[in-house]
């Protein structure tokens, strides 16, 4: 190895950040799952230092070599290095792609994960643009969850997570597109599986991470007010509502601090509530209108079914209801095939086949739209 170099990645122009972060660089801030680094360098080694923090839910990276998984790894706490790659040919530009496999763990206020610098013998090189931008939104779905692990495995813990192998990325890499992901565990459009009022994804979408409590987090931009025109996607998919649905099925919710309460029911004949429906389709016309005020000429994809069904007519409606008052023509319905047999992974979510039959679901539905474009 020739003499080792430091880069700060604040000071790689070259360097492409993926996932939203705050404006600070140095140290670079992993906040959701899939969040990472790309870049081209022409060195024969290069490594990686990572800081990581945790009390439970540990951080997992994994890290590919011209498009190739070359690692799969859980960090320990502290500062770090990890080879990206070594022994390489001389002055061969390779391609270099590090993201972290697990979503944001507002459980845990001590979880934290940073690239603090890079250490190599090379050049950086400066990557060609993507074919396109695409933001997925949505639940533990949308996060990996249970994409690793055997059908058995039922533990809530870091190491089921995979960023790697869920659609978004399988997306992202058929289209040659660059992707981030907002998605957490458990929530929904209108409340959380358990009826809680307080985990709606819309609620954070115009913070950075505003689902992440502690002082460290919030101090590291995670409240701020996340700045769009930083990175404006062509496509938005929306995968929201399972926990919704899932709500009919749990105990109400309330807040102790408010007594707000919150009960998904069902009606007399066993069907969801019309007044519960209508609370989750108030929830997706009002969400649309967000994502819209943020995102002015993407396609925004409403995507859903691979976990049930149960609030498909108030997602149905909560479109209709976007487009009659906006006169938008950019929004459209996905219906996705639920997962069956082979396709189950770990805590009974999508595994890897899963996800794949998703991913080519949603693949196709962007075709169509760029062919007609």
């Amino acid at each position: 190895m020739a003499e080792e170099k430091k880069y700060l990645p604040g000071d790689i122009p070259e360097l492409r950040v993926l996932g939203r972060t705050s404006k600070g660089r140095n140290p670079l801030v992993l906040f959701w799952t899939g969040s990472g680094i790309e870049l081209n360098y022409d060195g024969t080694e290069l490594w990686c230092e990572f800081e990581s923090d945790y009390s439970c839910y540990e951080q997992w990276v994994s890290v590919f070599v011209n498009g190739a998984l070359l690692s799969r790894q859980m960090l320990q706490k502290g500062k770090q290095r990890v080879c990206l790659f070594r022994n390489m040919q001389t002055r061969k530009v390779n391609h270099v792609k590090v993201v972290k496999e697990v979503q944001a763990m507002p459980g845990d206020e001590d979880a934290y994960l940073a690239v603090c610098a890079l250490y190599g013998d090379g050049e950086f090189h400066k990557l060609p643009e993507p074919k396109c931008r695409i933001e997925f939104i949505g639940d533990s779905i949308t996060s990996g969850e249970g994409s690793y692990g055997s059908v058995e495995e039922q533990d809530w813990i870091a190491m089921w997570f995979s960023t790697t192998r869920a659609y978004p990325f399988f997306v992202a890499e058929r289209l040659q597109a660059e992707y981030r992901v907002f998605s957490q565990s458990g929530y929904g459009v209108y409340c959380a599986y358990d009826n809680n009022l307080d985990h709606a994804m819309p609620l954070y979408y115009e913070q950075v991470c505003g689902v992440l409590s502690g002082e460290r987090n919030e101090r590291l931009g995670a409240k701020d007010s996340h700045d769009f025109s930083s990175w404006q996607p062509d496509y938005i998919v929306i995968n929201l509502g399972t926990n919704d649905g899932g709500a009919f099925h749990n105990p109400e919710w309330q807040d102790a601090a408010t007594g707000r309460k919150n009960k998904m029911q069902y009606d007399e004949s066993g069907l969801p509530a019309k007044e519960c429906l209508e609370k989750v389709k108030n929830a997706v016309e009002a969400f649309l209108v967000t994502v819209r005020k943020n995102n002015r000429s993407a396609w925004i994809l409403w995507a859903y079914g691979m976990m049930g069904t149960v609030v498909e007519s108030a997602i149905k409606e909560g479109i209709a209801a976007f487009c009659r008052q906006s006169g938008d023509t950019k929004v459209k319905y996905i219906a996705l095939d639920e997962i069956q047999g082979e396709q189950i992974g770990a805590r009974s979510h999508p595994g890897e086949k899963g996800h794949m039959a998703t991913a080519e679901t949603i693949y196709k539905a962007i075709c169509e739209l760029r062919e007609e474009e």
